[in-house]
């Protein structure tokens, strides 16, 4: 008894500090959704409109075409991290000369910022002092213009992620491998099994949960990218690079449309926890049921 006491009596400060800065802001936020509030308009007062925020997004266009580009970029940026990060894992549980370097070079985007990471690539890709339109232009003769070319924004903006966040799934797929046994590999291998039947078959079921853990990181924040994004094309051009959390950034604070940010948020998070819970249910129920 006094072990469960001393035990609920550490994790108190966080508890606390998760109730206050977590649950507290959540439930503000769902009461909010469920009002009409603009602060600065001639009527700041806050006004309960039920359900009216949530039926607007049904029929709201921009919403919706939010919804699409950001599945989209989810997509491509998630899958594409998983797959490079997954090649450079298995690179770096081989010895090569500079590996120490390479390793260290490979994570520095993790300790930046994401808005410093929107900054460097918004230089990197301005038509008149960036080096990538540069290069592309001096190799290849291709014009980049992300302020004019919808899918060259969309495109950059999905490089722009995989790049920063790629180390962090390959760390967590170094850590994964680094712990198999050697036993099923080497009976496999005793046994005739090509590369791919051993990845098929041992490597990948053997690390699942760190990939499941992983996909999970990367799947939420993929879907309340803002900062990067924000920085380097605006949303634009248009709304092609317009996901939700740029779309609910416009909502709050240029629109100070806080009742309908907020039931938008709602919604997201929603499509999170649904994306999350579908997502582990078809990798773990046929686990389960092989089981």
């Amino acid at each position: 008894m006094h072990s469960n006491r001393l035990g609920w009596l550490l994790l108190a400060p966080t508890l606390v500090i998760l109730f206050f800065f977590g649950v507290v802001p959540f439930f503000y936020v769902l009461w909010l959704s469920f009002h009409q509030w603009n602060p600065f308009a001639a009527n700041p007062d806050i006004v309960f409109n039920g359900a009216d925020n949530f039926r607007a997004l049904v029929f709201d266009a921009g919403f919706l075409a939010s919804l699409g580009v950001t599945l989209a970029f989810v997509f491509f940026a998630v899958v594409s991290e998983l797959i490079i990060g997954y090649a450079l894992a298995q690179a770096f549980m081989k010895d090569f000369p500079g590996k120490a370097i390479f390793r260290t070079i490979h994570t520095l985007p993790l300790i930046m910022a994401p808005i410093i990471v929107g900054s460097i690539w918004k230089l990197m890709t301005t038509p008149s002092i960036g080096i990538i339109p540069s290069l592309l232009d001096s190799w290849f003769g291709f014009d980049l213009n992300i302020g004019t070319s919808a899918v060259a924004a969309f495109t950059v903006t999905v490089i722009m992620d995989i790049w920063h966040w790629t180390p962090l799934v390959t760390l967590t797929l170094i850590a994964a491998l680094v712990s198999l046994p050697s036993d099923p590999f080497e009976q496999a291998q005793i046994d005739g099994a090509n590369k791919r039947q051993i990845f098929w078959h041992i490597t990948l079921p053997m690390i699942m949960p760190a990939v499941l853990a992983t996909v999970f990181i990367r799947l939420m924040d993929a879907l309340r990218t803002v900062d990067e994004v924000l920085m380097l094309t605006g949303g634009g051009p248009g709304s092609a690079t317009r996901y939700l959390g740029v779309h609910i950034f416009k909502e709050v604070f240029p629109r100070t449309n806080y009742g309908y940010g907020s039931a938008i948020s709602i919604i997201v998070l929603y499509l999170t926890i649904v994306a999350c819970w579908l997502l582990y249910v078809s990798l773990i129920a046929p686990r389960n049921k092989k089981g």
